[in-house]
């Protein structure tokens, strides 16, 4: 470059500017505006939904005949004081206490208590508090986001957040019976955490929390709100739930197309029957391993979840009627449930 050139040069940069250094800074700028606008959503949704769901979570306070106390979490479930929690928080109490976010505390009673399902619902004096909604589980997709609240470690009114890692997971409750159904998640759980809400972006409660992984990170466990919502019912309405036995293992596998179109049957899965037990109910009404459940008393199952929920209550003792699939061909076969011990 001559040093006329240069001068001319110089001048232009002097009379319009420096000309642009990335032509794709424009491109990076706009894009880290849109990641900003998305944060600001997320963040914008977290807000929202703990303003809906904290005020209805609760930190019980536990106090055994031996002196030892303890303390966990527990949501409001119905504006008249029922509070849902895990029965591992509050299973032997001799002294329940619930402190509610705005300062108020109470003494708590026990109203239903089942450790197979590590649920239970205590309740208090109330009466218009702050409740929640229990959502439908079974909409649930793995890649939701997860808002876990509770008292871990004492520190009431935490917020961890995460996404639904996995659906249909099972675990031991403290009984040694296995629970469906399990929702697996990330957002961080820690002592004090059971019993809390897990939540979605709507504020919804889809889950209860009730355990974690030690030493593993960003595994943790919550009981469905479909479960947490049966259990509940029956808790409230009978203290304790009485099971039906039939004596299989199932699980919820998808049903083939051709069968399901032949049949006319509403859903697209059923219960496959893993085993059966020797002496029960199912094997003395000729149900065999690889038969697969659609209907109970010609309504729809399409989960081991659908088949957990008719074996409560008023069907113990009482003829019912199957609909399985057997091979290519549909049967009815009829059994009578036990009371399970």
């Amino acid at each position: 470059m001559t040093d006329t050139e240069y001068t001319a040069y110089s001048d232009t940069l002097t009379a319009e500017g420096w000309p642009e250094q990335n032509p794709m800074a424009g491109s990076a700028t706009s894009a880290a505006s849109q990641d900003t606008a998305l944060l600001d959503e997320y963040s914008r949704t977290v807000v929202s939904v703990v303003d809906l769901v904290a005020p209805s979570v609760v930190n019980i306070e536990t106090r055994m005949k031996n002196a030892q106390s303890g303390n966990g979490s527990g949501f409001v479930i119905a504006p008249d004081g029922f509070i849902l929690t895990n029965s591992h928080v509050v299973h032997g109490a001799a002294e329940l206490v619930v402190n509610l976010p705005d300062g108020r505390e109470y003494r708590a009673q026990l109203v239903g208590d089942d450790p197979d399902t590590d649920l239970a619902v205590i309740r208090v004096d109330g009466s218009q508090l702050p409740y929640v909604r229990l959502a439908y589980s079974e909409k649930l997709r793995v890649g939701q986001v997860a808002i876990a609240i509770g008292n871990p470690l004492g520190f009431q009114a935490s917020v961890t957040t995460g996404v639904i890692s996995a659906l249909g997971r099972s675990m031991h409750a403290q009984s040694g019976r296995l629970i469906d159904n399990i929702i697996q998640t990330d957002a961080s759980l820690n002592p004090g955490n059971s019993g809390g809400p897990l939540a979605n972006s709507a504020g919804e409660v889809i889950g209860v929390n009730t355990a974690m992984i030690r030493p593993a990170q960003g595994i943790c466990f919550a009981i469905a709100s479909n479960t947490a919502k049966l259990v509940a019912g029956w808790l409230i309405k009978e203290g304790r739930i009485r099971r039906g036995y039939v004596g299989i293992a199932g699980q919820t596998v998808p049903l083939h197309r051709r069968i399901a179109r032949f049949y006319h049957l509403p859903l697209e899965t059923g219960v496959l029957v893993i085993s059966v037990e020797k002496g029960s109910p199912s094997e003395q009404s000729r149900i065999h391993p690889n038969d697969i459940i659609v209907a109970f008393n010609d309504e729809p199952i399409g989960s081991v979840h659908d088949l957990h929920k008719k074996l409560v209550g008023e069907q113990i003792g009482a003829v019912c009627k199957l609909s399985i699939i057997r091979y290519t061909e549909q049967l009815t076969i009829y059994l009578t449930p036990r009371e399970s011990r």
